[in-house]
């Protein structure tokens, strides 16, 4: 997501250095907080198995000392402690917070011996815990780790606990195996010797715990052929063509040369003899794969790389909403303590809601308003701000102040808190370069770097106020109504119509009015009814004034950048998707804020990435829901030095480039990207023996995003599963810079295990392990997978059959003189010579033999050149050949782009005359079908004509003909639409007096009899008919045409049928034919 700067990166990250002080340790005296009721008696019992406890220094969260440590409540405790007598108590306090949350914390407290003591633990503590190297170490660190934490948790007896080994993994039978090979102690109830267990045999019990058959297949496609060492031009081969990201420009940043590679082999490789022989061994390679020259994300991406020069509004924006609360919106406890959490992960944005004070104490207050959340003391707030501003960032920290406190004197006592406690900290005056005028960009925050802002809305002089707009509180105070009283039961009463609205609406009329200002404090929060700055909170805000949100063609108008405006989600949802580029244009240059909706009750939140996609640089998320959105936003923010500020991609900063978020095209300057991810293996996922499974999802503008991709579930096994999935694609990145991938495992039943976010445009391709982290992006301690990536410029499938005949070609050329020769000693620059046989380019297999020969070539120095008089005349005509060629070439991308346009409307218009010819050729095709079917059916009928006239005096056959329309239409499709006298037009034999017609059902159904039976007649007749239908009483007897023959007829003919039957008996009748539906086909 972030701007890299061009060039090569400085690593400027501390690596991890523990501090002298805390490898000599020292004396402290550890304290409770217990609160006793009475006297009791207690048994202590006497412990026989007493343990070392160990605490994850990557759980810490903030160590504190002096004023900010706990202090102890208990007064004789104190007296122990020894406060109150003269010294100072309260430097040599250390209290250690510590979770796996931002609400759920515990606290370590202590006490040294010195004051000193305690201010270099408290120091380096909290610079440990913080390093950002350390929570982003390779997986051979972290397995160093756990066998630490093996070593240090020891016995009475000085022994390590078996059963500690078997609850760090899941198979304890598979646990029991590898110690009995490895001939180490395998009883649960016994210990290991420090001595025996070494770090050497703590890998060689890895190793039978997890045989890992996968990396014995990457050693041999690497070039072992079953060998067990691959040579140092294998693993450079290796390295520098499946481990190197391709998209890197090969000058800044070159591959690896023999002499980098054979650090790498003297840093994993033990055996002295391999290393002589320049060999590296299975292991040797299996441990290279898990070190830090083979992290996934390279560590420079870590640290700050972003150019912070930029205006304030070119950054997205680490923030957060409703910072106090620690559960829901509705109830909960309002926290002190979650604004420093907020702050220690980094987030650069927080809110205070801020309401007045009760008379007695005329002390404003903090929580969520029309709700029965807790209440915080404003000035303890600010106090907590002030500890935690700049622990973990040094950049501008904003606070957005919702403030509904409707007193001048509450409002300055406000004003002076944050004078007094933020001190100089506090940024009241504008900059000099950078004054609050129209036009003026907003300052960058390495210019307001250390500084905190205020975001509160400000009086202006010539504002009047309007009876039309957002809701007063005098609106709902200031009114004669059975709902007047304090805010207090204002409050109350909405909490009452939040929980049964039926109910208020039945008792009391005038509650209605409540129950909709609810809805609107629901929907938008309490926002709506800030009240009006008093002279002295206005005069705290610079470049950061809230108003309200009116238009884009408005804030193009004013052009007041240090204007913003905050929208709810919805508002923000509906912006986004009516105006997404106005959108974009307006972040460029001004701040917007989304929070939350009001419905969200249960502090839920959206997916911060929609709002990334146009440019929002504050996206407002409830922190203390660590939901996939919220793992996303901790995930994202991790790089760029944990910092809390990410530069935002180029078009979204210049304002001469133009970017629809929702395009799914290219974007002009930017590089596609094709990713491709295959999920191999995973270690030690989880402590229990569940199967698991993986989840690969990528977030970025609605063209890349694609959820879900999965493998298979593992069979129970959680220590060691193997994946043989197919490897997930995603073909078309159209944006890298702004898209990340997340990898996640869940238990087979669908709980969390870990994940990891990876930025698209830092991920290396290759095989690396991927150490997962919680739901708050702390690293776990051994779960990880190995994966194997590919990350490439995007290539249109067009165009992928070149690229790889290209590529086949250019890797089939190995020349003799290498690069390594170029740097011996015999290397003459006068005398090189190289060939190139046999280069196969394209499908033809075109042999092309390149001769290059370089001899005798002495190269003139700059100074001789400038000597000779025709050097500023080869200048001159160089510039001016350059100039008529970028001429010529601009015409011909201009005729190019005519030519272009002409052809797309020349083929546009022979695609309709295709079309319209089509048509006629059809429509000429029918009709010439119709009137040979006319003419083969007026012979038909003339034929038939002259039969019935020579058998007429033959005895009648009572004999029906079912004819339907489904058959006939195909040869006759016009006979639909005729009616009874058209029919008969066409049949003119059937008004023969001599033939009885019954009945005519359908245009296209009718019967007729009376006529002889003839062999022409039913050749003639029976193509066209699906069925004959003999009619029996009381229905008709329907024979298949297939089955119909000449010597059964007579066998179904009725012998006798009543002369009485006529047309109208018939259709009066229905009865007799109701088994006729038009459009069957068989009985």
């Amino acid at each position: 997501m972030a701007g890299a700067k061009p060039g090569v990166h400085a690593l400027q990250l501390k690596p991890v250095s523990v501090h002298e002080a805390l490898k000599k340790g020292g004396k402290f005296i550890k304290w409770d907080e217990v609160r006793m009721q009475c006297l009791k008696l207690v048994f202590f019992p006497v412990s026989t198995c007493v343990e070392v406890e160990i605490l994850d220094i990557n759980t810490i969260r903030d160590t504190r000392t002096g004023k900010y440590a706990k202090l102890p409540k208990d007064p004789k405790l104190r007296d122990v402690l020894g406060f109150g007598k003269g010294d100072n108590a309260e430097g040599k306090l250390v209290t250690v917070v510590y979770g796996h949350d931002l609400v759920n914390i515990s606290y370590l407290n202590f006490q040294a011996m010195q004051e000193d003591t305690a201010k270099i633990w408290t120091d380096e503590l909290f610079t440990l815990a913080t390093n950002i190297l350390s929570q982003n170490a390779s997986r051979h660190t972290f397995l160093n780790k756990a066998y630490t934490k093996l070593k240090l948790q020891v016995n009475q007896d000085g022994k390590i606990p078996v059963k500690n080994i078997l609850k760090m993994f899941s198979d304890k039978k598979r646990v029991e195996t590898a110690l009995e090979q490895c001939g180490l102690v395998n009883n649960r109830a016994e210990g290991i010797k420090p001595d025996d267990f070494t770090w050497e045999a703590f890998q060689k019990f890895l190793d039978s715990l997890c045989l890992r058959p996968e990396i014995q297949s990457i050693f041999e496609e690497s070039g072992s052929k079953r060998k067990p060492f691959i040579s140092l031009d294998q693993l450079m081969d290796f390295i520098n063509r499946r481990q190197r990201d391709s998209r890197l420009n090969e000058v800044l940043y070159p591959p690896l040369k023999r002499e980098q590679v054979r650090q790498i082999m003297e840093k994993y490789e033990t055996n002295a003899s391999q290393l002589e022989r320049d060999q590296i061994s299975l292991q040797a390679f299996s441990r290279y794969l898990g070190g830090e020259e083979n992290s996934i994300v390279p560590s420079e991406r870590l640290d700050i790389i972003d150019d912070m020069n930029q205006p304030l509004s070119h950054y997205f924006i680490n923030s957060s909403h409703n910072t106090y609360l620690t559960v829901g919106q509705l109830t909960g406890l309002s926290s002190v303590e979650m604004y420093r959490q907020v702050l220690l992960t980094g987030c650069r944005c927080i809110e205070l809601d801020c309401w007045k004070g009760r008379p007695q104490d005329e002390e404003p207050y903090i929580t969520h308003g029309f709700t029965m959340t807790t209440e915080i003391p404003f000035k303890e707030v600010i106090e907590a701000i002030a500890e935690s501003a700049f622990k973990t960032s040094p950049y501008p920290l904003i606070l957005s102040f919702e403030n509904h406190v409707d007193s001048a004197k509450q409002q300055a006592k406000m004003a002076e808190y944050c004078r007094t406690i933020f001190g100089d900290a506090l940024l009241i005056d504008p900059l000099e370069k950078y004054p609050l005028v129209p036009g003026q960009l907003l300052p960058s925050p390495q210019e307001m770097m250390g500084k905190i802002l205020i975001k509160n809305k400000k009086k202006h002089h010539h504002h009047r106020p309007s009876s039309s707009g957002s809701i007063r509180r005098r609106e709902l105070e200031g009114r004669s109504s059975p709902n007047n009283g304090e805010r207090r039961r204002l409050a109350a009463s909405f909490a009452v119509a939040c929980r049964a609205e039926n109910v208020t609406s039945l008792l009391c009329p005038s509650c209605l009015v409540v129950k909709s200002v609810f809805a609107i404090c629901l929907l938008q929060g309490t926002a709506s009814s800030e009240v009006n700055a008093t002279e002295e909170m206005s005069t705290l805000v610079n470049y950061i004034e809230p108003v309200k949100f009116k238009s884009f063609e408005v804030a193009n108008k004013r052009r007041k950048f240090f204007e913003m405006s905050s929208l709810v989600e919805t508002k923000g949802m509906d912006t986004l998707k009516s105006f997404p580029n106005e959108f974009v244009e307006y972040n460029k240059n001004q701040l917007s804020r989304i929070y939350p909706k009001g419905t969200r009750v249960d502090s839920s939140n959206y997916m911060p990435q929609l709002f990334w996609n146009v440019g929002c640089q504050m996206v407002a998320l409830n922190f203390q829901t660590l939901d996939l959105p919220m793992q996303l936003n901790m995930g994202v923010f991790e790089y760029n030095g944990h910092s809390g500020y990410l530069l935002k991609p180029e078009f979204m900063r210049r304002t001469d480039k133009h970017f629809d978020p929702f395009t799914e095209n290219i974007v002009d300057g930017i590089v596609a990207n094709t990713v491709k991810i295959k999920v191999i293996s995973g270690q030690f996922l989880s402590d229990k023996k569940v199967g698991v499974y993986v989840e690969v999802d990528m977030f970025g503008l609605p063209a890349d995003t694609k959820r879900k991709y999965r493998t298979k579930t593992s069979n129970g096994n959680s220590l060691d599963p193997v994946w043989d999935d197919e490897m997930f694609v995603f073909n078309k990145v159209v944006l890298p810079t702004l898209a990340s991938l997340r990898i996640a495992v869940f238990e087979e039943n669908g709980k969390f295990i870990g994940h990891r976010i990876l930025p698209v445009s830092a991920i290396r391709p290759g095989y690396h392990y991927i150490n997962l982290k919680n739901e708050l992006n702390q690293p776990l301690l051994l779960p990880s997978l190995l994966v194997y990536t590919e990350a490439q410029d995007y290539i249109p499938n067009e165009h992928q059959g070149k690229n790889t005949t290209l590529t086949a070609a250019l890797c089939s050329f190995a020349p003799h003189n290498t690069l390594e020769s170029l740097d011996s000693a015999n290397f003459k620059p006068t005398t090189l010579k190289f060939t190139l046989n046999d280069m196969v380019i394209g499908h033809n297999s075109m042999s092309v033999c390149l001769s290059v020969c370089l001899s005798d070539v002495q190269a003139q120095s700059i100074e001789e050149l400038k000597q000779q008089k025709s050097y500023s005349k080869l200048l001159k005509n160089q510039s001016k050949d350059l100039k008529e060629m970028r001429k010529k070439h601009l015409k011909k991308v201009h005729t190019l782009t005519d030519k272009k346009e002409l052809q797309r409307i020349l083929n546009r218009k022979r695609l309709n005359s295709i079309s319209e010819a089509k048509t006629r050729d059809k429509d000429k095709a029918e009709t010439e079908l119709i009137e040979i079917n006319r003419k083969h059916i007026q012979d038909s009928v003339a034929l038939i004509r002259r039969v019935s006239t020579q058998t007429c005096h033959q005895q009648p056959l009572w004999m029906a003909i079912y004819l339907l329309y489904s058959t006939f239409s195909c040869h006759c499709p016009e006979l639909y639409s005729l009616s009874l006298s058209h029919i008969l037009s066409y049949f003119p034999f059937l008004l023969n007096s001599s033939l009885n017609l019954f009945a005519i059902l359908h245009p296209s159904i009718f019967f007729f009899t009376g006529f002889s039976y003839n062999p022409l007649i039913m050749r003639l007749f029976i193509p066209y008919l699906p069925c004959i239908c003999i009619p029996t009483s009381p229905a008709f007897l329907f024979l298949p045409l297939k089955s119909f023959s000449h010597c059964l007829l007579s066998s179904f003919l009725p012998s006798s049928l009543p002369q009485s039957a006529s047309l109208p008996a018939l259709i009066s009748s229905p009865s007799s034919w109701s088994r006729l539906r038009p459009g069957d086909r068989t009985i």
